[in-house]
C-alpha cells in the first residue's frame, strides 16, 4: 500500500514540481524588476491569499474525501451519493466566495486602509486580490473531486495550464511596459486573476455537475469540517502571521524587510514542493477505509520516510545556499542566512501534517484546534519577542518555534488518544546525523569556493548513502514501481 502512496506522491509531485518551477520563475523575475518595498506588497498579498482560501472553503476539502469514503463504505447508489455531496459542498463554498468578493468590493476603501499604507493609494489591488480568491475558492471542490476520482492527469494538466498562463501573462505585461503604468504591481494580480478564472471555468466544465445545496446535509458536513475550518484558519495564520507582524512591528523599512523575507522563503521552494506533493497524495490515501492497525503501520512508516527525504532536501539546499541565493535579485540576497531556519520550519510543517491524519480518519477533528491554536499562540508570542529585535530573522525563528510546538502537541495527543508506533528513534537519528553533516560543512575552514562545494557535495552523498543503506532501500525497484503503469 505504501507503494501506492509513493506512486501517487510521484504523480502529483512531478506536476507540482514542474508547476511550481514555472511559478517560481516569477521570483527571480519580480525580484529583478521590482524593488524590495514593491516586492513586499507581493509577499504580503500572497501570504494572505491562502488564509482567505482556507476560510472560504469552510474545511470542506478534507471533508469531501472523508464523506466520499463513507459513501463507498455504506454502499447503495454510491455515484449519486457522491454527486449530491459534491454539489452541496461546491454550492456552499461558492456562495461563501461570492459573498466575500461582494463585501470587499463594496468596502474596498476600508479594506485598503486595514491592509496598510501601501494599499491606500491603490484600493483596486484589494479588489483584484478578492476576485482571485473568489475564482480559486469556486474551483477548489471541483479540483478535490478530481483527486478523489483518481483523475490525476486532468488535475495536473489544469494546474499546469493555470501556472503557464499566469507566468506568460506576467512576462507579456512586463514586455509591453504595463508594470510602468499607474497600476504598477497590480498587473501581477491581473495576470493571476485571468489564469484563475480560466482554470476554474475549465475544471467546472470537466466536472459536469451543477452546484446545488442540500441544506439537510450541511449539519453532518459542518460537524466534521467546522473544527478543520477553525484549525485551518489558525494553521494558515501561522503561515502568514510572521509576515503581518513584520509589517506592523518593524518601525523602519518594514515593507523592505517583508520583501527580503518573502524572497528568501521562496528559495525554500523544493521543501515546500515536497510537503505539498506529499499532502496531495497522502490526504485522500490516509482518509480512505483502512483497518485501524493497517493505518497505524502505514502512517508510522510514512512519517519515517518523509523525514528521511526531508533531511536530504534540507542538506541539498542548505549546503549550497549561496548558489540558491542567485535565484533572487542582488538586493534580496542579504537575507540568505535565514534559509536553514525556513527549511527547518517547512520540515516540521510536514511532520505535523502526517500526525494529523489519525484524528481526521477517526472523525475527531476537534483535536486539530488544540494543535493549531497552540502553534498560533507560539507564533504570536515569538513574533512579538523576536521580530522587533531581529527583524526578518526573528520572523523565521518565530515560525520555526510555532511549527515545533504544533509537532509537540500532535505527538502528545497521539500518544494519549491514538497510540501509533512511530519510530521516533530512527526519525531523531536522521535529524541528528543530518544536522551534524550541516554543521561540519558550515564550520569547515575552507576558503576556496570550489573546494568547499566539493566537500559539501561529498558530505551530501555520504548522508544519502547512509540513509539508503540504513533503510535497505532498493532504489531500482522503487523507480520501477513509480514508473509502472496501472
Amino acid at each position: 500500500m505504501l507503494e501506492k502512496l509513493a506512486k501517487q506522491t510521484a504523480i502529483y509531485g512531478i506536476s507540482t514540481i514542474l508547476g511550481r518551477f514555472l511559478s517560481y520563475l516569477l521570483t527571480p523575475f519580480y525580484t529583478r524588476i521590482f524593488g524590495v518595498e514593491t516586492y513586499g506588497i507581493i509577499t504580503d498579498v500572497y501570504a494572505l491569499i491562502p488564509f482567505a482560501l482556507v476560510t472560504l472553503t469552510l474545511g470542506m476539502e478534507s471533508g469531501y474525501f472523508r464523506f466520499a469514503a463513507k459513501a463507498e463504505a455504506e454502499g447503495g447508489d454510491v455515484a449519486e451519493q457522491k454527486r449530491r455531496l459534491f454539489a452541496t459542498m461546491w454550492g456552499i463554498t461558492s456562495l461563501a466566495a461570492v459573498g466575500f468578493f461582494t463585501i470587499v468590493a463594496l468596502f474596498r476603501e476600508q479594506c485598503s486602509a486595514l491592509m496598510g499604507e501601501a494599499y491606500v493609494a491603490h484600493p483596486e489591488y484589494v479588489v483584484l486580490v478578492a476576485a482571485i480568491v473568489m475564482a480559486d475558492v469556486v474551483g477548489c471542490i471541483p479540483f478535490s473531486r478530481l483527486r478523489e476520482q483518481g483523475r490525476a492527469l486532468t488535475f495536473v494538466l489544469l494546474k499546469l495550464a493555470n501556472i503557464i498562463l499566469q507566468v506568460g501573462l506576467a512576462v507579456l505585461f512586463w514586455a509591453v511596459g504595463l508594470f510602468d503604468t499607474p497600476l504598477g504591481v497590480g498587473w501581477a494580480f491581473v495576470a493571476n486573476l485571468i489564469a484563475s478564472v480560466t482554470t476554474t471555468l475549465a475544471v467546472v466544465a470537466v466536472n459536469r455537475t451543477l452546484p446545488r445545496i442540500r441544506w439537510a446535509m450541511l449539519g453532518a458536513l459542518f460537524a466534521y469540517s467546522l473544527p478543520l475550518l477553525i484549525s485551518g484558519i489558525a494553521g494558515t495564520a501561522n503561515e502568514f502571521i510572521d509576515r503581518q507582524l513584520l509589517k506592523y512591528l518593524v518601525p523602519v523599512g518594514a515593507m523592505a524587510q517583508l520583501g527580503i523575507y518573502g524572497a528568501i522563503t521562496k528559495i525554500a521552494v523544493v521543501m515546500t514542493l515536497f510537503t505539498q506533493m506529499y499532502r496531495l497524495a497522502a490526504e485522500p490515501f490516509f482518509l480512505s477505509n483502512f483497518r485501524k492497525e493497517e493505518f497505524k503501520e502505514m502512517n508510522a512508516a510514512a512519517l519515517k520516510y518523509y523525514m528521511l527525504a526531508s533531511m536530504l532536501i534540507f542538506l541539498a539546499i542548505a549546503l549550497f545556499r549561496d548558489i540558491f541565493a542567485l535565484i533572487v535579485g542582488s538586493d534580496f540576497r542579504e537575507g540568505i542566512f535565514i534559509l536553514p531556519v525556513v527549511l527547518g520550519a517547512n520540515i516540521l510543517s510536514g511532520v505535523w501534517l502526517n500526525l494529523s491524519f489519525w484524528y481526521k480518519r477517526e472523525d475527531k477533528t476537534r483535536y486539530a484546534l488544540w494543535v493549531t491554536f497552540a502553534g498560533l499562540a507560539a507564533s504570536i508570542a515569538g513574533g512579538f519577542v523576536l521580530i522587533p529585535r531581529a527583524g526578518y530573522y526573528g520572523a523565521a525563528w518565530s515560525r520555526f518555534i510555532a511549527e515545533a510546538v504544533m509537532v509537540a502537541v500532535s505527538i502528545t495527543l497521539n500518544r494519549i488518544h491514538y497510540p501509533t508506533p512511530y519510530d521516533f528513534r530512527r526519525v531523531a537519528e536522521y535529524v541528528v546525523v543530518g544536522l551534524a553533516v550541516f554543521f561540519v560543512a558550515e564550520y569547515a575552514p575552507l576558503e576556496n569556493t570550489l573546494l568547499r562545494y566539493t566537500f559539501n557535495a561529498t558530505l551530501f552523498v555520504i548522508y544519502a548513502a547512509y540513509a539508503v543503506r540504513r533503510e535497505q532501500i532498493d532504489l531500482v525497484a522503487m523507480l520501477r514501481s513509480i514508473l509502472k503503469r496501472r
